[in-house]
């Protein structure tokens, strides 16, 4: 007996050391490291697990899939016979995949999408041994980690406490597609790259925004439309002076500014380069979906009172425009304009982005800054994250169900 319990404490005490050792190992982790790894990594878990339970019962309803998502359902198996890796393919991704994997050399007819993001997936797919599907995924994940990271701090920046900064990266997390940033799409991406340009816009490290300006832009069209909102924080940052003196100023500070449709010039060069002509990617997307650039608000207003799902779609963008300019701050206005920018520019293809609005507004990141504030108030905070969280399961449960043009 003695013996037994002599083993018995030191057991103990070896467990008191290892948690000790643990809590001293996390104090090293510099903050907010420890939450924001532990955000991604319980968004990851919860929604890879919902994901398995609802295609799992899906598989024994009869006439699933249905027949428009059935060569998305077929393309998906050959990606992984892992359902939690396969799931987060639908459509475009397998375009993504598709550019990721066409050979460099010989002609290029495939001018439909920026190309940042299939093309990051080339050297790290050759790293993982030719799964460039493998690489899309590991590229959207570690870019969702890090838009959590450059959105924690951010959100110090203007909302002035951690704990604020702590509401805005969980409803980054909890935004109605959000589980978008895990598939592979450009959603995150896109998002880390916008949220990394603005941190260091208020931080007045320029030079470091115009770089990722460059790659925002390459990573989708409306990215180079981001140097405005860019812009309005350097003029916010000297008091809106104008005058020559002033704009000489803003030159010389803001020029790396121009970065940013350096970034679209370089896709409209590569157009030029492999098709014979800068607005090769217009005119893909005018012959392979419809696409016609015109005013966003009479598209808005028409989906409003169209077919029930476009409507649907609409309202959400009504929504989140109306969430931003209830809680605009003046001294938020280049958020404002960022956040308007992402609802309005995909409404400015005309119809066709009915199908894929939801996805776009995932965008609008600003919206989590509003309901931060919001939030001060933990019952306010309580019923947010619970309505959010619900809004969310369910578009997933849609995605997953293969209705994914709800969604895409």
């Amino acid at each position: 007996m003695d013996r037994w319990r002599s083993g018995a404490a030191t057991l103990a005490a070896r467990a008191v050391a290892a948690g000790r050792g643990g809590a001293r190992l996390a104090r090293r982790v510099p903050a907010p490291w420890p939450y924001v790894i532990g955000l991604f990594l319980g968004a990851k878990l919860l929604l890879t697990l919902l994901g398995l339970l609802v295609l799992h019962a899906w598989d024994d309803i009869p006439g699933a899939p249905p027949a428009d998502e059935t060569l998305m359902w077929a393309q998906q198996r050959e990606i992984s016979g892992h359902r939690w890796i396969s799931f987060w393919f639908a459509w475009d991704s397998l375009l993504y995949l598709r550019l990721s994997e066409l050979p460099l050399t010989g002609p290029w007819r495939d001018f439909g999408f920026p190309l940042l993001y299939p093309f990051l997936a080339r050297p790290l797919g050759a790293v993982l041994g030719g799964d460039n599907a493998l690489a899309l995924l590991v590229i959207s994940n570690v870019a969702f980690l890090l838009a959590l990271w450059y959105g924690y701090r951010l959100a110090e920046l203007l909302l002035g406490d951690a704990y604020a900064a702590r509401r805005f990266t969980r409803y980054l997390v909890l935004l109605p597609t959000a589980f978008l940033f895990q598939a592979a799409l450009t959603e995150s991406l896109f998002v880390c790259l916008a949220l990394a340009a603005f941190y260091y816009a208020e931080r007045r490290r320029w030079l470091l925004v115009g770089v990722i300006g460059y790659f925002l832009a390459m990573s989708r069209s409306v990215g180079l439309l981001v140097a405005l909102p860019l812009a309005l924080v350097l003029l916010r940052q000297h008091d809106w002076r104008l005058g020559p003196r002033a704009l000489l100023g803003y030159l010389r500070i803001g020029w790396p500014l121009l970065l940013l449709p350096a970034g679209w010039f370089t896709f409209m060069a590569y157009c030029r380069w492999r098709g014979g002509d800068w607005f090769a990617y217009q005119h893909a997307q005018e012959t392979g979906w419809g696409i016609k650039v015109q005013n966003p608000v009479p598209v808005l207003l028409n989906g409003l009172t169209g077919e029930p799902r476009d409507a649907a779609r609409a309202w959400f963008a009504v929504a989140v425009l109306a969430v931003l300019v209830a809680g605009f701050r003046r001294r938020e206005l280049a958020y404002l304009v960022y956040g308007v920018l992402m609802v309005l520019v995909p409404l400015s293809m005309g119809p066709p982005v009915y199908k894929s609005l939801l996805r776009y507004l995932l965008a609008a990141f600003p919206v989590a800054l509003v309901l931060a504030r919001w939030a001060r108030h933990a019952s306010v905070d309580v019923w947010l994250t619970a309505t959010l969280a619900v809004v969310q399961g369910v578009l997933f449960v849609l995605w997953l169900s293969y209705w994914t043009h709800m969604i895409i």
